[in-house]
């Protein structure tokens, strides 16, 4: 499951937490038809050694939304941005959570301290150069298209943290054994729901990230 942050005195201090180095933190959206690539997300995160982390996986009324967003970029070295949301609402206004989070995200690898600036990200989008419409300003970064396709979404993931690890990191399996173990999950996912007495349909973020990290410690083959 998500690791909840432990206590640290270097919180107070605007430090992060003793997990940075393997927190990877996911900026998306939080609509339904987008469950499936942010699930397939979490899985790829799982599967390549990281753990994800999400603003999702907690709910405390008393905190204010920037600050939770920003407490939890503090503690990651990793993010991954899909911008594939920005499209008009029912009253005709733009959803710019995303590209706000980005921007926190670079800020903190541009004027951070040495270990923020050791922050490394992933920007998706569901197609190429669309991109360029609503935040040009990122022209520079390597945007990385998924298609609104799962596999292709773990694709992106594996390849960027293939070439983002240092040298002296375990290899990761191709992408397209962790998409095969990905279906493997999926087909698995009901009867483990009915075992842990969860219904499929209704998993939190929280609930789906224990799921994976269940089901890998389970299987005979759990790190490719």
């Amino acid at each position: 499951m998500p690791p909840q942050p432990r206590p640290d005195h270097r919180h107070a201090h605007g430090r992060a937490s003793p997990d940075y180095a393997q927190n990877v933190f996911i900026n998306c959206p939080f609509d339904l038809s987008y469950r499936p690539i942010r699930d397939a997300l979490v899985f790829a995160i799982f599967q390549c050694g990281l753990r994800p982390r999400c603003a999702l996986e907690s709910t405390n009324s008393g905190q204010v939304r920037i600050e939770k967003i920003i407490g939890l970029i503090r503690d990651c070295r990793w993010g991954i941005h899909d911008l594939s949301r920005t499209e008009l609402n029912e009253n005709s206004l733009p959803r710019f959570n995303m590209p706000l989070e980005l921007g926190l995200f670079l800020g903190a690898t541009r004027f951070g301290n040495p270990e923020q600036r050791l922050k490394t990200c992933l920007v998706l989008d569901r197609e190429p150069y669309r991109f360029h419409q609503y935040v040009s300003d990122i022209a520079g970064q390597d945007i990385v298209s998924h298609g609104a396709d799962s596999a292709r979404a773990i694709q992106a993931v594996r390849d960027w943290l293939a070439a983002s690890f240092p040298f002296e990191a375990r290899r990761l399996a191709g992408s397209g054994a962790i998409i095969a173990r990905y279906n493997a999950f999926l087909q698995d996912l009901p009867r483990s729901c009915e075992l842990a007495e969860r219904d499929p349909k209704n998993l939190t973020f929280t609930d789906h990230a224990e799921m994976v990290s269940d089901w890998m410690a389970a299987g005979p083959d759990s790190s490719l």
